[in-house]
This record gives C-alpha cells, sequence and structure tokens, in this order.
C-alpha cells in the first residue's frame, strides 16, 4: 500500500483550517507551510500535525512545491485550507493507493461555496481539479497564481467531490478577485509582457458570454449574473493592470 501525505499552505486560516484538518485525520501524514499567520492559524495546525513549517510567502506554485519538498512520502494530496474531504472522497484515495496506480496525477471535481450557497453552473461544477500526485513525476508549476501541476497531459479522475467553501459573500469575492488580477499583472509585468487591445476589449466580453449564457451561469438568478460580471471585470482588472497610465 502506497502511503499518503497532505499538504497544505495557510494565510490567517483560523476561520477555515480546523474544518480543513478535521476531514483529513485518516492521511498518513499533514504537512503544513505557514506564511506567519495569527498565531491561532498555527496553534490550531499543530493539534494535528508537528509537520509545520513557516515560511515567507513566494507564490503559490513555489509554495506548493516547499510544502511537497517536505513530504516522506511520494504520493501527495494538496488540500487547500478552505476545503475538506468527505469520507467517500478518502475512502475513494486509500483504494486507489492499496496497488500502484494507473496514472502519475488524478483530478476530483470540486464543489465550489459562496457562503453556505452551492453554485452548480456558471463553469464553478464540476470543476475537475488536479490534486493527487506522484511528486517524482509531477510538481506545480512555478506561478505566482493559477498554479497548476504539471505534466498533466494524462491524468485519472476520482469521482467523489472535494468541497470548497471558496468565499465568505459576494464582498469577499470581489476583494480576492481584485487581489489575485495584480498578483496576476504583476508576474506578467516581470516577464515584459503587456495586454493589447484584444485583451482589453474582447476578452472581457468573451468571459461574460462563455460565463452567463455557454456556462448557464443564468440558471443560478441573480448570483449567475453577479459571477458572469464579476469575471468580465476580473479578465479587464488582470489585463488593465499590465498597463503603464
Amino acid at each position: 500500500m502506497n502511503k499518503l501525505s497532505v499538504i497544505i499552505i495557510t494565510k490567517n486560516e483560523e476561520k477555515n483550517i480546523r474544518r480543513c484538518l478535521e476531514s483529513i485525520r485518516w492521511a498518513d501524514e499533514i504537512i503544513v507551510v505557514d506564511t506567519f499567520s495569527n498565531a491561532k492559524t498555527v496553534a490550531i495546525c499543530r493539534e494535528f500535525t508537528d509537520k509545520v513549517f513557516q515560511k515567507n510567502w513566494s507564490g503559490y506554485g513555489p509554495q506548493k512545491n516547499f510544502c511537497a519538498s517536505k513530504a516522506k512520502n511520494r504520493w501527495v494530496l494538496n488540500v487547500d485550507a478552505d476545503e475538506t474531504i468527505s469520507l467517500q472522497c478518502a475512502a475513494a484515495v486509500q483504494k486507489l493507493l492499496l496497488n500502484e496506480p494507473k496514472f502519475s496525477l488524478y483530478r476530483f471535481p470540486r464543489k465550489n461555496f459562496i457562503a453556505d450557497r452551492w453554485v452548480r453552473y456558471a463553469g464553478w461544477y464540476p470543476d475537475l481539479i488536479s490534486r493527487l500526485y506522484d511528486k517524482n513525476r509531477v510538481s506545480f508549476s512555478e506561478s505566482m497564481v493559477h498554479e497548476r501541476l504539471m505534466p498533466d497531459e494524462n491524468a485519472g479522475v476520482i469521482d467523489h467531490p472535494i468541497s470548497h467553501y471558496s468565499f465568505d459573500g459576494l464582498e469577499d469575492y470581489v476583494e480576492r478577485q481584485n487581489r489575485y488580477s495584480s498578483i496576476y499583472a504583476e508576474e506578467k509585468k516581470q516577464l515584459g509582457w503587456e495586454a493589447n487591445w484584444t485583451h482589453l476589449y474582447l476578452r472581457p466580453v468573451w468571459a461574460f458570454i462563455k460565463t452567463y449564457f455557454i456556462k448557464q451561469g443564468f440558471r443560478e438568478g441573480f448570483l449567475g449574473m453577479f459571477l458572469a460580471l464579476a469575471i468580465m471585470f476580473y479578465t479587464y482588472l488582470k489585463y488593465a493592470k499590465t498597463r503603464s497610465v
């Protein structure tokens, strides 16, 4: 049987981290890399594992790769601090690792919540996301934001969703999208890249059409319209911030 390490990165996650850690008690090893959070976040983590490390923020990809480097097991499950793993999902992972898995990377569907509402449309479900991997063959891209596990051409699917308590509410969603757009733009500017008129004027409109109509955001009612408009504005912001005024 292959043993499993679960990796989590944290920054002031005292509202979420206990729920997350309770859901992964079954793992062989839990590793947390914290970005100098308030004391309560770290204290809660230490109730569940003695493998809690602190490191200055280096971006989502680098931070997760550092966390994985502390894992003693080859198979790694990356879980965000605001996510939980159901008993059914845990059982599926354990069953898979009883023998040598066919793939080096596995994806999960993910149920995303805004406050207590599960968002089923607008591209928010099934939201397949790569999370379980063989760290000897797969690692995260070194991106500051929107990191992904690579290579990802061949991946299996574990058909039990991860629950993601993404945002406390609409204000939290808007604040975070603004922050993510700044990180994206800064990374692009460091590469000397600047958005052109198609990025600024066509892609935001396409983002709205795709979210609201193609991915059926309209079926979410008011929330669907909000999400479509918000993703349109986020798309515009992340490109606009690469430009000088």
